[in-house]
Parts: structure tokens; C-alpha cells; sequence
């Protein structure tokens, strides 16, 4: 019997320079090492560009039974005229990672700030087409679908209708900061500064945290995400959660710290033990 999580829980990678004298060093695979600490990960490599079939089984074979693996689409598909269900690119990844079965936890879709409200139809019949045996998400940048107008509402309700959902991707403690290092300089003007607009549109709301380096600060924040998440696992839902730091080193530590936070205040919840 597979075990059942009442949250997935993960770093955007499943390999860093920096871990291999920590927590996740030791025998095997990093990704063998990864999946025994954590239940899910970011698969950004798909982004980018969709793996061998023998890497795909080796994926599978290095991870337990109730690991999920969060994949995005492929980045040609970000953009309106390829948002089809026919689109060689999209069946292929289909394809491609179908040996996964349940470990295909979510599939993510992030479109760029360029794609705003006039895609809205289109992209309802995205994922109208999409296979029902996975679970979806989407991350959106375009201002209007933060700036709590009939836009946003449109996306929320199609998002609630299709059972797709809304990435909150929190990076409210960078912004909050003084770059004090390059990492954090970095990701200041790479991540997307939009407001934090926290709402389950589906079933497993995911949830992308960045700290600073200093991740021992991210405290008050932590809390906050706490209380939602012990209030969606209430409500029936699987939360999907997946904490970053700018360079990434410290992202074990940070998920560690969340997990305390949640265990203290919800002792019985099965989930990662980072």
C-alpha cells in the first residue's frame, strides 16, 4: 500500500555542490539521496528540455512509491499560438514521462509577463484538453491577473472551474530585504515582484517560497504559511510546497524549519521529514 501524504514538500532541484556534506549526502544517486528526505521536487529541467525515455526510468527507479515529481511544460509552450493539447510538444511530454504513473504529481505551466488577459480563452482551452489523470498548475506574471480586477477574477474562476492550480510564488522576504550578497542581488531581478494573492483554485494548492540568505529570519512569514497550509489539509486539499533560497544551499534548512513549524502545531500530519 502506498503510503498517502497529507502535503508534498521539496526544493527546486534535487542536487547542489553544498549538500553533499549535509543532510543529503551519503550512498547512491543524488536524486536516491534526495527521495529519501523529501516527497517532491521542482522538475525545471523539462522547462527547458524533455529528458531520454532511459532517464526518465532511471528517475522513477531511484524514487520511492509515494514520491511526486513536479514537472513544468516545456517553455515552447508558454506562449498562446502553442497552448494546444495537439501540439507535438505537448503530447510528447506526455509521452515521455507516462513510465512515471502516480509519480507524476503535477504538471506546471508558467507563462510569461507578456501573456495577459486576451489569452484567457485560450488557455481555458489548454487545459479543457489536457489528460484528467494529472494534476495541474499554472504561474502567471502579467500585472493585470494581480490587480484584483475583473482579469484576475476571470483567471480565478476558469482556474476553480477546471480544477487547475494558481501558483503563489511568495517573494515577499526578498523584496522585504537589503541585498547584501550577489545571490540575493541576483534573484531580486530575476524573480517576479508581484503582489502575494494567497487562494486554492484546486485540489493541491502549490506553494514557492523564497527567504534571503538568511533563511533563519523567514520566521514570521513561515507562520503565516503554516496556519494556510494546516487550513487547506482541513479543507481536504494536498498542498504541494517547495522552498528556495537565492543560491539554493540553504533551501534544506529553510524546508527543515517549515516542517518543524507545521509538526508542532499539526504533530499527526504525514508529510517529508527533511
Amino acid at each position: 500500500m502506498i503510503l498517502q501524504h497529507d502535503y508534498y514538500l521539496g526544493l527546486p532541484q534535487w542536487q547542489h555542490p553544498t549538500w553533499e556534506g549535509g543532510s543529503l549526502s551519503g550512498r547512491g544517486s543524488a536524486l536516491f539521496r534526495y527521495a529519501r528526505q523529501f516527497s517532491s521536487v521542482e522538475g525545471n529541467t523539462t522547462f527547458y528540455g524533455l529528458p531520454k525515455p532511459d532517464t526518465v526510468k532511471r528517475w522513477s527507479d531511484e524514487t520511492p512509491d509515494d514520491f511526486r515529481f513536479c514537472f513544468k511544460f516545456h517553455q515552447d509552450l508558454s506562449h498562446r499560438s502553442a497552448l494546444e493539447f495537439a501540439n507535438p510538444k505537448v503530447s510528447e511530454q506526455f509521452k515521455l514521462l507516462e513510465p512515471l504513473g502516480e509519480k507524476l504529481g503535477m504538471l506546471n505551466l508558467q507563462l510569461p509577463q507578456s501573456y495577459g488577459p486576451d489569452g484567457l480563452e485560450h488557455l481555458y482551452r489548454f487545459f479543457l484538453s489536457l489528460p484528467e489523470r494529472c494534476a495541474y498548475s499554472l504561474e502567471v506574471r502579467h500585472s493585470e491577473f494581480f490587480a484584483k480586477g475583473d482579469a484576475e477574477r476571470e483567471l480565478n474562476q476558469m482556474l476553480i472551474e477546471t480544477g487547475v492550480n494558481r501558483v503563489m510564488f511568495d517573494t515577499r522576504p526578498i523584496f522585504a530585504s537589503v541585498a547584501k550578497d550577489a545571490h540575493t542581488l541576483e534573484a531580486q531581478q530575476k524573480k517576479p515582484k508581484v503582489p502575494l494573492h494567497v487562494l486554492a483554485t484546486g485540489q493541491n494548492p502549490q506553494v514557492r517560497f523564497i527567504s534571503t540568505m538568511e533563511w533563519f529570519e523567514a520566521d514570521h512569514y513561515l507562520d503565516q504559511w503554516v496556519a494556510k497550509v494546516a487550513a487547506w489539509i482541513a479543507e481536504g486539499r494536498t498542498p504541494y510546497l517547495f522552498f528556495h533560497t537565492p543560491d539554493c544551499g540553504y533551501a534544506p534548512e529553510l524546508a527543515a524549519r517549515f516542517v518543524a513549524k507545521l509538526k508542532a502545531q499539526c504533530p499527526t500530519l504525514r508529510g517529508s521529514v527533511p
